[in-house]
């Protein structure tokens, strides 16, 4: 008879919106401390000792501290570390078939533990252990979205020296705008490593909430930058790499990714309308055709440990009590069962069922019951934003039962053991990774790669790349001296900052310096930044303006209403427009209207850098001199500031109205963008062209009969190939993105969809380079609308590159009887 507690237990009926499901780790280093709850402890019948978690308890005592560094100065999100919750290492390491004998032979009687152990303390931001079984207290909320980051579960030692900081690249809507998987497996394997020495010595848990998947729709939502941008086939593509260099390519997983937010999550808090209250209704097939599939290569493909059901009702049911999308979607139809992985919450997420917000649940210990009966296996919750998740209640209640509670253990604890978090006597090299390892040279050039390869070059009049010998430049705005404005969100600490004014220095440059506005209001009764700014100008013979948005406009919790660029800067840059010299635009943040400088002939360059990390102004000067020539594409469309009065935030629907009068969103559906997705310029010319396909016809049979896939929307079409040839001057990469239109499939048609891409790098002055792109017969079909992906016959155009740099069309004609790639599972029908 013994309980398996997750949770805590109160009574308080106080509910509001917690601080955010990662806001800890978001704009700033986290001031409060959170954790997951769910999951602790221990254990009981033979069902609980059957579970992998009870025979590594039963093997292993609490794993030693660590005394590698002195720990009393190190800091949990700028406080220190609780007593009694530093991390335990093992005595030995852990073998499967060694767990499974310990399993068999456990003495039932070792499963009484009474429910006070663990209902008389709360601390909310981890779970608790069971110090008789020897499983300690254990923080599942770490992150690390562009690097290891500041969270409950990572502390960084705040005296410096050793784990004092960690590599921060570029944030991810910048690394997406390589369009190199190469490139961002390369950066995720820094990562993961970085993760593993802060792990192995304590001061950091192996589950990491990272990444942030869901497609960046609409240009308002405060969280798009966090993405990898609005195309699911490049995030899919995205994923894939991130995950093998996150979790390894071994048996045992480097660390644990969590895919978030599941699903249809993209708004936090625009005219009244917060997530946590937020109902998506969203078809059938805008679910399976473009929020769902970077999920699908998560779970299906890539086997990721772990999922975050997001804060959002998705069609009525909150996302952590739905059984279609955790069930009958990502366990069963994807087959996400190979391991016992894990679902944990959004942070509060499940005290959002409760009447003041989904008005799911009418009690915590039911909102608890119908969180894990649904599948959800932790729940994160944050101090101080009661009411906490009742489960001991729901246990009482008869809600809630001890197999289901056995099941989330049971996920929680197998998912800890594949990834070694017992095994640190083990020889396996990821236990042997250490300080040595973290912000090494390899480490911080691939942070400034990170940040070059991915800044998009927007308008040249020729003016670049700048020769500044013998020049005095002007570095204005708001982020020429930044510091963590530069990093986005879910940051670190970093080694550096190497702004603009630190490489304006390091390059041994003559310049003058003045800060700027960030989102004041132009005329403003205070503006003590246009004499500056004009007076550094005035010396200078070229301006260098950084502006454009930061967390303080966009960010977590926080949507934007307006998409122009903000009326203080843009007045400012008119002035220095004014002065007849060169002003080039280095834009920080998420997208603006760029029309009034792509409009106005002196405003020379505009150079779009996201949040570019740690290296952020050395890598503008690499560009802007060009000592590494631009070719990153925009991994989102640029709308006109009217867009936003066409549509309201909260449409999750992607088709434009029949009428007329509601636009569509992406690419695919919008064709009066300012800047398509896709675009991006050069310092040197490119001539492109497909490379000679197999046949011009083809039988749909055909390309599936030969195919071994288990999965037959990842059969793969005959190969694309792509000849690019330099025909400037200038050394430089390319990225080949291959799309396809044609009228096939459902009405209405899109107006063309990316299928693959694929960066060549350093093409040579008068050389040519070929490349295979891959392209799956998945992303060549349609949905329908069930949801079902069908690959229709039909007229294919594939079409290499974008709007006026369009470089080639083929046209392939695909013959045969329709083939149902795959059938997606219908919804419940609500009574």
């Amino acid at each position: 008879m013994a309980t398996t507690v997750v949770g805590m237990t109160t009574t308080d009926t106080a509910a509001g919106p917690s601080p955010t499901d990662d806001q800890v780790g978001g704009n700033e280093p986290a001031q409060i401390s959170a954790g997951a709850i769910a999951g602790i402890v221990v254990g009981g019948t033979a069902a609980v000792i059957a579970a992998v978690v009870a025979a590594a308890l039963i093997m292993y005592r609490r794993r030693q501290n660590r005394t590698d560094i002195d720990v009393s100065h190190v800091v949990e999100d700028a406080k220190p570390v609780p007593d009694g919750q530093t991390h335990p290492t093992a005595a030995k390491q852990i073998h499967e078939k060694q767990a499974e004998q310990e399993v068999a032979e456990a003495d039932q009687d070792n499963s009484a533990v009474l429910r006070h152990e663990l209902s008389d303390q709360s601390p909310h931001h981890m779970s608790l252990g069971a110090e008789r079984l020897g499983l300690p207290p254990y923080a599942w909320w770490n992150e690390a979205l562009h690097g290891v980051a500041a969270s409950p579960g990572v502390s960084f030692n705040q005296t410096g020296g050793a784990f004092s900081h960690a590599t921060s690249f570029a944030n991810t809507i910048t690394l997406a705008a390589a369009f190199d998987n190469d490139l961002v497996y390369a950066v995720a394997d820094v990562i993961s490593t970085e993760a593993r020495a802060f792990s192995n010595v304590g001061l950091a848990g192996l589950d990491y909430w990272t990444p942030n998947i869901n497609p960046y729709k609409d240009p308002r939502w405060g969280r798009g930058h966090e993405t990898p941008g609005e195309d699911p086939v490049h995030i899919k593509g995205y994923v894939k790499a991130l995950l093998q260099g996150l979790e390894g390519k071994d048996k045992i997983r480097k660390v644990i990714a969590t895919c978030k937010h599941f699903a249809a999550y993209d708004l936090e808090r625009w005219q009244g309308v917060v997530r946590y209250r937020f109902n998506a209704v969203v078809t059938s097939q805008d679910l399976s055709e473009y929020y769902l599939p970077p999920f699908q290569q998560c779970a299906r493909d890539s086997k990721v440990g772990s999922f975050m059901c997001s804060y959002n009702a998705l069609n009525g049911t909150p996302a952590c009590a739905s059984t279609y999308l955790m069930d009958d979607i990502l366990r069963k139809h994807w087959n996400w069962t190979e391991h016992n992985n894990y679902i944990t919450s959004d942070c509060n997420a499940i005290q959002d069922f409760l009447p003041n917000f989904h008005n799911f649940s009418q009690t915590p210990a039911q909102a608890a019951a119908d969180a894990y009966n649904a599948g959800t296996d932790t729940v994160c919750e944050v101090p101080g934003y009661p009411p906490f998740t009742d489960v001991i209640g729901a246990y009482n209640q008869s809600l809630l039962s001890e197999d289901i509670i056995d099941r989330a253990l049971l996920r929680l604890y197998e998912g800890l053991i594949r990834a070694g978090y017992f095994d640190s006597a083990s020889p396996h090299p990821y236990t042997k990774i250490d300080w040595s390892q973290v912000n090494t040279p390899k480490a911080q050039a691939l942070a400034l790669q990170s940040a070059t390869d991915g800044m998009v070059l927007l308008k040249n009049n020729g003016i670049l790349p700048l020769n500044l010998t013998g020049k005095t430049v002007a570095l204005i705005g708001h982020w020429a001296n930044a510091t963590r404005q530069m990093l986005g969100g879910y940051s670190g600490i970093p080694p550096y900052y190497a702004n603009p004014v630190y490489a304006a220095t390091q390059l041994n440059l003559s310049f003058h310096y003045a800060p700027g506005p960030v989102n004041q209001s132009s005329p403003s009764p205070n503006d003590p930044w246009t004499a500056p700014a004009l007076a550094a100008a005035s010396k200078a013979d070229i301006i260098l303006y950084f502006g454009g948005t930061d967390l303080s406009i966009a960010a977590e919790d926080r949507d934007r209403d307006s998409i122009a660029w903000p009326s203080a800067q843009l007045s400012l840059l008119s002035s220095l427009a004014q002065l007849g010299k060169p002003v080039i635009v280095a834009r920080l943040g998420d997208q603006v209207d760029d029309t009034p400088l792509l409009s106005n002939p002196n405003i020379s360059a505009i150079l779009w850098v996201g949040y570019p990390g740690q290296s952020g102004g050395m890598a503008v000067f690499d560009i802007i001199t060009g000592k590494k020539s631009p070719a990153g594409r925009l991994p989102v469309t640029v709308y006109p500031e009217g867009y936003v009065n066409q549509i309201p935030l909260t449409e999750m629907a992607l088709r434009g109205g029949r009428d007329g009068m509601r636009p569509g969103r992406t690419y695919r559906w919008y064709n009066e963008s300012v800047l398509p997705f896709g675009y991006g310029l050069h310092y040197t010319t490119f001539t492109a062209k497909f490379g000679v396909f197999e046949s011009l016809t083809i039988d749909t049979g055909e390309l599936i009969g030969g195919c071994e896939e288990r999965y037959k929307d990842l059969c793969p079409f005959p190969q694309v190939s792509v000849w690019v040839s330099n025909s400037g001057e200038r050394v430089s990469d390319y990225v080949a993105l291959v799309f396809v239109k044609g009228e096939y499939g459902p009405e209405p048609y899109p107006l063309k969809t990316l299928v693959g891409y694929r960066r060549i790098r350093d093409i040579e002055p008068g050389f040519t380079g070929a490349v295979p792109v891959s392209v799956v017969l998945g992303d060549l079909a349609r949905v329908d609308l069930s949801g079902n992906r069908v690959l229709y016959p039909g007229r294919y155009t594939f079409v290499l590159d974008v709007g006026e740099q369009l470089k080639d069309e083929v046209v392939i004609d695909l013959v045969g009887e329709e083939v149902v790639l795959e059938e997606f599972p219908q919804p419940p029908v609500k009574g």
